[in-house]
């Protein structure tokens, strides 16, 4: 990956590189990061949408699914004529007209216990955009293991959750000390049966993205320890601490 900004670069990327918090030094962090976005639905798409825009150097996407009618409505990145065809061909077709300047990985497998580390490893960042606690623990797990930051994120109806861990500082706390129970039911993310309104999902995965972007660029705060809330129906947000413990 070139390290070096050219003109066309700084043309693209100007509005952000002209915030002081960011600038060119910012922008160089942005070009050399590799996020992994796992789940390409409701929050992969906004999550992969901005993070391509903004110049992100590597974006790996893991998903095995493929587009339907009813994704159709909070799955923004898609439309109507890429129904039948797997998330992952479609969504790297979107992204490098976007900004060809990005590399994408595709990884169509359902992340596993076989696979998940050799995937994980790869990248610096982690945004989790599943609808089901087994991958997202499979997940916390190995951003753990090798000290990656994580980005979890959840929607259900009109509401929706973001976590984020970075696993470098030893006094970070991990998905499974929020959620303590053994074994959660994956209903309470099913979007199937209690619906979920699509900006719902939009909101959230963009926050996703933007919590990546100050991670890679360390500017600002972000969530650690605490979840962030969103209740889009009375527009309610609000932070949630929670504390490291072990298991």
């Amino acid at each position: 990956m070139n390290k070096k900004l050219n003109s066309e670069h700084l043309e693209r990327y100007s509005r952000q590189i002209v915030l002081k918090d960011i600038g060119i030094h910012g922008q160089k962090k942005i070009s050399l990061s590799k996020i992994l976005i796992v789940g390409a639905g409701g929050l992969g798409c906004p999550a992969a949408d901005y993070l391509s825009r903004a110049g992100v150097g590597v974006i790996g996407i893991a998903d095995f699914d493929k587009v339907s009618l009813s994704n159709i409505h909070r799955q923004s990145m898609y439309h109507s004529k890429d129904i039948g065809k797997f998330k992952v061909d479609k969504l790297y077709e979107k992204i490098k007209k976007i900004n060809p300047y990005v590399k994408i990985n595709k990884h169509k497998v359902k992340i596993s216990i076989k696979n998940v580390n050799q995937i994980v490893n790869k990248y610096d960042l982690i945004i989790d955009g599943t609808d089901n606690f087994k991958t997202k623990f499979l997940l916390n797990d190995a951003s753990m293991k090798f000290k990656k930051y994580f980005i979890p994120g959840a929607i259900s109806k009109f509401d929706g959750h973001v976590f984020t861990f970075n696993f470098k500082d030893k006094k970070t706390a991990s998905l499974k000390n929020f959620y303590q129970e053994k074994k959660i039911s994956d209903d309470i993310l099913n979007c199937e049966f209690d619906g979920i309104l699509g900006t719902t999902a939009s909101i959230v995965g963009t926050t996703q993205a933007n919590e990546a972007l100050k991670m890679i660029m360390e500017i600002g705060q972000n969530l650690k320890n605490q979840i962030l809330i969103i209740d889009l129906l009375n527009l309610n947000f609000r932070k949630v601490k929670f504390k490291k413990y072990q298991r």
